[in-house]
């Protein structure tokens, strides 16, 4: 899941205070989960913009609709029809959702009201915390299903790196050692000779390569 936090009211009201028709557009789908762009939060963030410009003397007309998914064609057309009554867009998705809407309506400006933070899971309620970087070669195999890119503060690909004490990561001390969790985990599995196979570095320059990356499945192009 896609984990963000919502942007300082201060830097959303500047980024649209030109305007005085926004479309407050949020997203049913990872940011609903972790409580920060779904409809709820679209109707908190309009109804506070709306007393704020009551409070200067402004006018604006917000519309607040959500979609199914913000990175996907087929439910960003649904705001076709109002987006030519409307003078800017104010998203309440994740980056990818942001910079989707903006491709498909170009005329219009797009703003983000969402910080994307990182991939992560829901430990409990209120509490979200990252496993993944989408680092695009994956070695969970290798490591016990604990990432070190994510769950390492260095993101070492062989540790730990000997600043670990009691556990924990002198990077910050409430923190978990990430290479204490693999070796752990891997004791528990009973493959610990794992932990004596080299893992080469990260090719960062070579997996980021020529752009940005894409996936391509033949088997379901229409």
């Amino acid at each position: 899941m896609i984990v963000g936090s919502r942007k300082p009211m201060e830097e959303i009201e500047a980024m649209i205070d030109p305007f005085e028709r926004i479309i407050v557009l949020g997203c049913r789908e990872c940011v609903t989960v972790c409580s920060v762009g779904g409809e709820k939060e679209v109707g908190i963030l309009a109804a506070e913009l709306r007393l704020s410009r009551k409070q200067k003397g402004r006018a604006i007309d917000i519309l607040e609709f959500s979609l199914e998914r913000q990175c996907d064609h087929e439910y960003i057309e649904q705001i076709r029809t109002q987006v030519a009554n409307y003078d800017a867009i104010l998203s309440m998705a994740c980056g990818a959702g942001v910079q989707f809407v903006a491709e498909s309506y170009p005329e219009m400006p797009v703003f983000p009201a969402v910080n994307t933070t990182f991939i992560g899971v829901t430990e409990e309620q209120g509490l979200w915390t990252e496993r993944c970087q989408a680092c695009g070669n994956c070695i969970l195999h290798l490591t016990g299903g604990i990432c070190p890119v994510s769950r390492c503060s260095k993101s070492l690909m062989n540790g730990p790196c000997g600043g670990s004490s009691d556990g924990k990561c002198e990077v910050n001390k409430e923190i978990v050692c990430g290479w204490q969790l693999i070796i752990e985990r891997l004791k528990q599995l009973g493959q610990l000779d794992k932990y004596e196979e080299y893992i080469p570095i990260k090719d960062w320059s070579s997996s980021r390569a020529g752009g940005p990356r894409k996936v391509v499945r033949e088997d379901l192009r229409i």
